[in-house]
């Protein structure tokens, strides 16, 4: 993969994100807050957006949405990769589920 069709990948994400973003933000606020990490600024913010703004927004080369299982704890949770006190694989999801709601810190 070359660097253009990178930079087109990246832009794609984005689009799909914002336009999951705001339909999600429109069938239910406070569900889609959490789902996506987003604060209730950012969330009025998307679901007001414009198709063209979504577009020009999209366009920019950087992903718009962080991944929020960074740490091994969660990954492992939600892998299984490693064992766990938790017995059911639906708990082990649950907590991953509860660590990634927490705001991300800013680094």
């Amino acid at each position: 993969m070359n660097q253009e069709q990178m930079l087109s990948e990246i832009r794609e994400a984005n689009l799909t994100y914002l336009m999951l973003a705001q339909k999600l933000i429109q069938l239910d606020q406070a569900t889609a807050q959490y789902r996506l990490g987003v604060s209730a600024e950012a969330a009025d913010l998307i679901a007001t957006l414009s198709p063209a703004q979504i577009m020009k927004i999209s366009a920019n080369n950087m992903l718009l949405f962080r991944c929020r299982a960074d740490d091994d704890m969660v990954w492992g949770l939600l892998t299984n990769h490693k064992p766990s006190r938790l017995d059911d694989e639906g708990t082990a999801k649950l907590h991953a589920c509860i660590l990634m709601s927490q705001p991300a810190a800013l680094s």
